[in-house]
């Protein structure tokens, strides 16, 4: 089963570290994201990722954002990555799905009423999806309007994937959105810039115990 507990999105930082020393608190998924990036820095970036996952939690599964291509390069390499998260404006999800095959993880960004009832159109292809921002991120602009707490029951209970909050989340707001039905949060800055990253994430996936 797939763990969105704790979901970390790589930032500025030491990005391999953070992510391995997140691994080991638990979280069950990290997303390598670095935008703006070349395809080649990409790739080496997400294969450091990668292995320091591997050696920190075999279990925490390894994302790439955006990129579906990038995904089955390094899937195809054997390395520890599992498939992709897209925007709106990425490859449809149903070419991701041909391109990375069945067991490859696949989620989409929604934030919307709207956008989470058409992602269920996609919900035989796609494995969860991420709603926000929970409130306004200076790390991307989605130019939808926060969410907050009290906008996250509506699109778990139309959703037909889990539902996981992301933007701006911190260590703080993992109770209140756990209550909330979300199967997890998604974390950047939070973590990346957390003393004790693996602390954090530990503290995270209690809150949804």
């Amino acid at each position: 089963m797939l763990d969105l507990r704790c979901y970390l999105v790589t930032g500025p930082g030491n990005a391999p570290e953070v992510a391995a020393a997140a691994a080991r608190g638990g979280a069950g998924i990290v997303q390598v994201r670095s935008k703006p990036i070349g395809t080649r820095a990409l790739l080496s970036l997400a294969t450091e990722v990668a292995r320091a996952v591997a050696r920190a939690n075999p279990a925490t599964r390894v994302l790439i954002d955006d990129r579906a291509d990038v995904a089955a390069a390094l899937m195809r390499r054997g390395e520890h990555v599992h498939g992709v998260h897209l925007g709106q404006e990425d490859l449809p999800p149903r070419d991701a799905r041909r391109l990375l095959g069945p067991g490859a993880i696949i989620g989409l960004t929604t934030g919307t009423l709207d956008l989470v009832r058409r992602a269920n159109e996609e919900a035989n292809v796609i494995d969860y999806v991420g709603a926000g921002p929970f409130r306004p991120t200076p790390t991307k602009d989605s130019g939808r309007p926060p969410l907050g707490v009290a906008g996250y029951p509506a699109l778990v209970r139309a959703s037909r994937v889990p539902v996981v909050a992301i933007g701006d989340v911190t260590a703080a707001d993992a109770p209140a959105l756990a209550a909330t039905g979300v199967a997890g949060v998604a974390l950047s800055r939070a973590l990346m810039g957390a003393a004790d990253p693996e602390a954090t994430a530990r503290g995270i996936v209690g809150a949804f115990a």
